[in-house]
């Protein structure tokens, strides 16, 4: 049965001599698998140069509820990312996130509010000409909202401290070592109250932000089974300064 749906591009693997197999989370469908016969071939109707990492799409699909490899029928890029590619940091940005998204989000059923909010990110950060330094923080804070791990912010009002592992503020330093303490809790605070209007105004730095990437990657692996390791941050970090 043919189904129209919008999609978000994960993860591209090559397949036999001209063919991929593509990782796309779905509007209607979650993640889901495709299989894009002849898509390396040099007249390719659909082809692989359309499913870079967090390209947008447009499609109408085949789907069984089976849980094995869909076919697309027709595809478009669309909206066409026009910066995204084409700029050192956006596409490093991208990379990151990518890698995130992809060992974060498994589920093969529909989300439309997770899928709301990644398209929306997406096409955000592609129209954005400045202030983007702080975008992948800001990101990663809002996505627990949608993975189920927000953090709870009855005490973050003058907490000193942020329990990564029950994911509470506190006034008392934890009896762990996963904590955020000042100024990182004050810095993860202002990124939970941050909307897209306002992330131009976070005033936080190069060291703060690099140790806030790494203990935000550490909240995620405490509270997504098999999340492993991320290095694409250490890229962007190099490309932010």
């Amino acid at each position: 049965m043919l189904h129209k749906t919008r999609g978000i591009v994960f993860k591209t693997t090559d397949y036999g001599d001209s063919s991929i197999i593509v990782q796309v989370f779905t509007e209607k469908f979650g993640l889901q698998s495709y299989i894009v016969n002849g898509a390396k071939k040099p007249k390719a109707k659909i082809s692989r140069n359309m499913f870079q990492p967090l390209h947008l799409l447009d499609m109408v699909v085949y789907y069984k509820n089976t849980g094995n490899v869909q076919r697309i029928k027709e595809l478009k890029n669309s909206p066409q990312l026009q910066t995204i590619p084409y700029d050192v940091i956006k596409s490093s940005l991208a990379i990151f996130l990518n890698e995130v998204l992809y060992k974060a989000i498994k589920q093969q059923t529909a989300d439309e509010n997770l899928f709301e909010f990644v398209f929306n990110a997406i096409e955000w950060l592609d129209h954005q000409t400045q202030g983007l330094s702080n975008f992948h923080l800001f990101f990663l804070t809002r996505l627990t909202r949608y993975l189920g791990f927000y953090p709870d912010r009855y005490l973050a009002g003058n907490a000193d401290y942020f329990d990564l592992k029950n994911g509470v503020f506190s006034n008392y330093k934890p009896d762990t070592i996963l904590y955020l303490s000042p100024p990182h809790t004050q810095n993860f605070r202002a990124l939970l109250e941050a909307t897209f209007e306002n992330i131009l105004q976070l005033k936080i730095t190069n060291d703060e932000r690099r140790y806030l990437v790494q203990k935000l990657l550490d909240y995620y692996t405490l509270h997504i089974e098999g999340f492993g390791n991320i290095r694409s941050h250490e890229v962007l970090e190099e490309v932010l300064g």
